[in-house]
């Protein structure tokens, strides 16, 4: 039978599964329970009412987490002409509040991330950080963001407030757990912040990604900083990965080789053996006849055959026995196998060189960068920006080549790069600038929030004459689009990306009910009377609809759209194992779906009222594919 489409955003379903294939004993008929879970993790487990236990607790954790686990409200609106070579990007920029749009983008971007960087407020006590009353709410978020009237987005967090340090965990926590999901395995999460919070932020993170999956406390040394006794030069890079036994070696980019001797001193410990080369290995000499035995200190012994080279090539077949560095290695490379070092670093062939003596030529393939970064200051950043705007326009910037340079140690070919504390877009920049030098398809996501700029600040006032003279709204996210234009036009042409923006649903009866309004329940029946008659918003494109029927069912916001028919649309991406079906028509009358062919396995969204009271189609389609209706 067709099913009713519903909001398919749920946490406590997946926690629930993860629970299920550790611990099966702990649930009975169905149900969880807590007490057989604690007698089966035994003394690991604590008890909320014991006296003492360490851990980082503050005012409103329990808040924060359940903040965390509370499905989205809300959804995506594609916004084309915003973005940048938008049929032939992937690259997405994100409008909205974090939060919510982590949420959102959590089903379909769940385990995919494999770098996530994020530059947070770092609650110096000026910094403002997003009201909680709309964390978990798309409809507050429009209405504080001059979508609808109401106050501002942001809140003051005064290091005067008894709350202080409690505020700003609350804000990181759900928005860290979140990022968590979206990492995949082998992924990576960097987070700038300075003093004020690298302790609480440690033991948060610690908690959240596990203590024993913390890499390293980078240093940035990012110029100086006035400060009451010591000049402060100095910020700190937190870099934790999803699990760090599965997190790669950092691959090395550049085009050094390495080559050193594949012999050594034989011992017991280092015992000799035999190794047959094959005739025409290269040789690094001129013609010459080896004798049966060479070599001092690591001596070489001929077996077999006559150990002879002629035209910078081994002449005939030899057995050589010696104390082989990498035996294995040189027998693989000898049988046409690619072979790898212990380090990770690709071993490009064997030579002999004109001592006789065997030596390995290899790429580095790993990449070991230091703690402390160094010559990437903050001055770097603000010239950025300088160069591209004219003025100053965003406060202390990170400069790109400090994301550069983190893009480039962690990530490959295919992967995806996250930041969703967008502010000056310098992550953008950094991806483009990486992805220029690499010519590797990695793709990117940014977000920002659309708060308002601050007149009274000198970048603030430049930021507000320059959107001005384009018209644009005097929001951040404006800015920080801009920055992406910019640079694509400065650096690489051919680079683009799309834009959506946070909204309400397109479907009229998964609009938010808020009760404390004025008019609420009046507005309540209201839609629900349309929602019978007509089941989308008004104004609603097919382009809307389908985005969020894509992110409903899991599909990346990139997947590929097909128009098959007129007013239906093919949709698929290899991260999802079957076809998708979406129409918003509101009648099917005269349609041929025999052209959709569809299968078992495909899901087909539409509208109930489409089939206009046609029960035989709907369950024609039905013994099809899956119908899901609106």
């Amino acid at each position: 039978m067709p099913e009713e489409f519903k909001p398919s955003y749920t946490f406590t379903d997946d926690r629930l599964n993860e629970l299920k294939q550790l611990f099966p004993e702990a649930f009975e008929d169905g149900v969880f329970n807590v007490d057989t879970l604690t007698e089966l993790i035994g003394e690991h487990s604590t008890s909320n009412r014991a006296k003492e236990h360490f851990g980082l607790n503050w005012v409103g954790k329990q808040d924060a987490r359940k903040i965390a686990t509370k499905p989205p409200t809300g959804t995506l609106k594609p916004c084309e002409g915003e973005g940048v070579n938008e049929d032939t990007t992937e690259n997405i920029f994100i409008e909205g509040e974090n939060l919510e749009v982590l949420k959102i983008l959590r089903k379909s971007y769940m385990g995919k991330i494999k770098m996530i960087y994020i530059d947070p407020p770092y609650n110096t006590g000026d910094d403002f950080i997003y009201s909680d009353s709309f964390a978990d709410s798309t409809e507050d978020y429009l209405r504080k963001s001059g979508v609808k009237t109401d106050e501002g987005l942001l809140v003051s967090n005064p290091n005067s407030s008894g709350r202080y340090h409690a505020n700003w965990l609350s804000f990181m926590y759900p928005r860290l757990k979140l990022a968590k999901d979206l990492l995949k395995e082998d992924g990576i999460i960097f987070i700038s912040i300075a003093d004020q919070e690298i302790h609480n932020l440690k033991s948060l993170c610690n908690e959240i990604f596990g203590e024993e999956n913390f890499i390293e406390k980078l240093i940035w040394k990012n110029g100086r900083t006035a400060a009451s006794y010591f000049a402060r030069e100095h910020e700190y890079i937190l870099c934790y990965g999803k699990d760090i036994n599965k997190l790669k070696l950092f691959k090395y980019w550049g085009d050094d080789r390495i080559s050193d001797r594949a012999i050594k001193r034989p011992s017991e410990k280092n015992p000799t053996s035999i190794i047959k080369f094959p005739k025409g290995i290269e040789f690094n000499s001129s013609d010459k006849v080896f004798p049966n035995q060479f070599g001092e200190g690591e001596p070489v012994k001929v077996i077999s055959g006559t150990f002879e080279c002629k035209n910078n090539v081994l002449v005939n077949d030899v057995e050589l026995e010696a104390a082989w560095t990498m035996k294995d290695q040189i027998e693989n490379w000898i049988s046409g196998k690619e072979v790898v070092d212990q380090k990770g670093q690709i071993l490009e062939k064997f030579f002999f060189k004109s001592n006789g003596v065997l030596q390995y030529q290899k790429i580095k393939g790993t990449n070991h960068p230091k703690s402390i970064i160094t010559d990437i200051s903050t001055k770097k950043g603000s010239n950025e920006i300088l160069k591209l705007f004219g003025s100053s326009v965003f406060d202390f910037p990170k400069p790109s080549e400090l994301l550069k340079h983190l893009i480039d140690a962690t990530t490959e070919e295919n992967d995806m790069i996250l930041d969703f504390f967008a502010g000056s877009a310098s992550t953008f920049q950094g991806f483009i600038s990486s992805e220029n030098l690499r010519s590797i398809n990695r793709k990117i996501i940014i977000i920002q929030i659309d708060e308002e700029l601050n007149p009274k600040k000198e970048t603030g006032k430049n930021a507000i004459k320059y959107l001005s003279k384009k018209n644009k709204r005097l929001v951040i996210s404006e800015l920080s689009k801009e920055r992406c234009r910019l640079a694509i036009r400065e650096e690489s042409p051919d680079i683009g990306f799309k834009v959506f923006k946070q909204n309400t649903s397109t479907i009229y009866k998964w609009q938010e009910f808020v009760p404390d309004q004025d008019g609420a329940l009046p507005d309540l029946f209201n839609n629900l009377e349309l929602a019978y008659k007509n089941p989308l918003q008004h104004g609603v494109t097919t382009q809307d609809f389908i985005t969020e029927v894509i992110l409903q069912e899991g599909f990346p916001l990139t997947a590929k759209q097909e128009e098959v028919v007129s007013g239906f649309f093919k949709i698929t991406h290899e991260w999802v194992p079957y076809t998708l079906y979406a129409t918003m028509l509101y009648s099917f009358k005269d349609t041929d779906f025999s052209k959709l062919q569809l299968q078992g396995t495909d899901h087909f969204v539409c509208l109930d009222k489409a089939f206009e009271g046609n029960d035989a189609l709907k369950q024609e389609l039905d013994n099809q594919c899956k119908i899901f209706t609106i």
